[in-house]
């Protein structure tokens, strides 16, 4: 992992382009190849990026990042005030609860209650910035990345968004679909969830195991 401090600015040309004026900010390169530059006025998201396979070919102090469609994101440096490598060893991956990793366990076996002609893919499907929970396709063929949580909330369907804009950019998936699926989705995060084009899925945990709740059911 590489962190640069500098003051540059970013152009990316590609199926779009984008411009961030001369600013300082951080460049993030990672050992996949992986190049992101980031504010300080956000958590998580870059405010542009290069998903490997990709090459950083660095000319004094102009940086190019070119991946195999031709895309560009060309970082021209003014100063560099900080530059750190630091390896970090293997990543041991993050650890779900008992219950999430169960339900992406049987949601995987039972795909279909995703909806008919549904195919599983796989679980754990990679990403540059980690697994998405499930990976299938549906009746048409079409990919659709499934995020699972035991409780659903904001920052579960802001993750999903991250993962579906990492995995639009990839021509031989999109376009890509996205799924929230929880054993109890909230109000606020099931308004942002369908704004953004994201099915909610409210998953019953006894009914995957194949064990009828003693409730009463209208249906």
């Amino acid at each position: 992992m590489r962190l640069v401090i500098a003051r540059c600015q970013v152009d990316y040309a590609g199926r779009l382009t984008a411009h961030l004026p001369m600013a300082t900010r951080l460049l993030l390169v990672k050992s996949d190849g992986s190049v992101s530059v980031h504010s300080d006025d956000r958590a998580y998201k870059p405010l542009n990026w290069m998903s490997p396979p990709c090459w950083l070919i660095e000319d004094g102090k102009l940086w190019i990042v070119e991946n195999k469609q031709g895309e560009k994101l060309v970082i021209s440096i003014d100063e560099i005030f900080h530059d750190h490598a630091q390896e970090l060893g293997a990543e041991p991956g993050l650890q779900k609860d008992g219950v999430e990793a169960h339900l992406q366990e049987l949601l995987a076996e039972h795909i279909k209650t995703l909806g008919e002609g549904y195919t599983l893919v796989r679980r754990e499907f990679p990403t540059a910035i980690g697994p998405v929970d499930i990976m299938a396709r549906d009746a048409e063929g079409r990919a659709v990345a499934v995020e699972i949580k035991r409780r659903g909330e904001i920052d579960g369907v802001e993750q999903l968004t991250r993962y579906l804009e990492l995995l639009n950019r990839d021509p031989l998936l999109a376009p890509v679909q996205g799924v929230f699926a929880a054993q109890i989705i909230k109000p606020q995060a099931r308004t942002l969830a369908e704004d953004r084009g994201i099915r909610c899925l409210t998953l019953d945990y006894d009914e995957l195991r194949g064990i009828e709740s003693d409730e009463f059911r209208l249906f």
